[in-house]
């Protein structure tokens, strides 16, 4: 005869299975309502401490601190400090051709064309590099204030022979007659007035604008590097006496080390003599005040 086992039962296995799940259903609401009732209760606590301290603050003269967010702050826009706005109106004034732009890669033609009108076409072909001008152009005058510059990026082709040395004893210096190398140029940029480059400078503006851009300064305004570079030309000094230079490599160097120490378009200015470079600085401060003539303005560039 089989012996009846134990069966182990607690108080809900007694009461019928409908009957047992709405017990759990109701468990689980009191505990919800208790769990709602105690966050209710801690956040009103929690409010009326903040109010009360807060109150306490104010009657003893201390305001509570402010945590204030700060909006992270944007790069500011450049400006302008060499408008050539005016120039321009000028420029409209005397008649000159407002004819529209060609795309920056393909403006070697019309360049070459306003150079030609400038100069001559036998001119152009004998001075001028007549590929990539306008990237030429701007890159040169960038570096002409710079202490270092590439030949290969100049627009004008280098004077003809070699450069003119005599030596004393050990010593070598600057020939004079190194002097007349450059005279061709010197002439080149007398045969013009300052009011027609700045004419034709000014209308083709845009190009030289893409250009710089185009070379690494997209926040920058290009005539205003332009006046530096302008500047920075017209403050090379007046060498009196022979000019010693040295040989470290295969280039000859001023032997002073302040004059080694100027810009690229000082050193050019040097080597020209005193005589073809004070004609230039003539031409440069003509351009320069034709280009400045709203320099009391300040614009932004956008």
């Amino acid at each position: 005869m089989a012996t009846a086992q134990p069966l182990q039962r607690n108080l809900l296995d007694c009461v019928p299975g409908s009957l047992n799940q709405t017990s759990w259903t109701m468990l689980r609401m009191k505990r919800f309502i208790r769990w709602v009732v105690l966050i209710a209760v801690t956040a009103s606590i929690a409010g009326a401490v903040y109010y009360y301290w807060q109150k306490s603050q104010i009657r003893e003269g201390r305001r509570p601190a402010i945590v204030r967010l700060t909006a992270p702050q944007t790069r500011p826009i450049p400006q302008i400090r060499h408008p050539i706005g005016a120039a321009e109106t000028e420029g409209r004034k005397s008649g000159a051709a407002q004819e529209q732009l060609p795309p920056l890669h393909e403006s070697d033609t019309t360049l070459r064309g306003a150079l030609t009108g400038l100069f001559g076409a036998n001119t152009v072909e004998k001075f001028f590099y007549l590929k990539n001008i306008a990237y030429h152009m701007v890159a040169t005058i960038d570096n002409l204030a710079r202490r270092q510059g590439s030949q290969r990026l100049m627009p004008l082709k280098p004077p003809p022979g070699h450069f003119l040395t005599i030596r004393k004893g050990k010593a070598v210096f600057i020939d004079p007659k190194n002097d007349r190398r450059y005279t061709p140029y010197v002439r080149l940029v007398e045969s013009v007035s300052a009011k027609r480059l700045v004419t034709v400078y000014v209308h083709f503006y845009p190009l030289f604008q893409h250009a710089y851009e185009d070379l690494g300064y997209p926040k920058r305004y290009f005539n205003d590097r332009l006046i530096e570079v302008i500047d920075n030309l017209l403050a090379t000094p007046d060498v009196r006496g022979p000019i010693k230079l040295i040989r470290p490599n295969v280039l000859y160097e001023f032997a002073n080390p302040a004059l080694q120490g100027l810009s690229v378009g000082q050193k050019i200015l040097i080597r020209m003599g005193n005589s073809n470079a004070a004609k230039i600085k003539a031409k440069l401060r003509d351009i320069r005040r034709l280009l400045t003539l709203d320099a009391g303005q300040t614009h932004l560039h956008k």
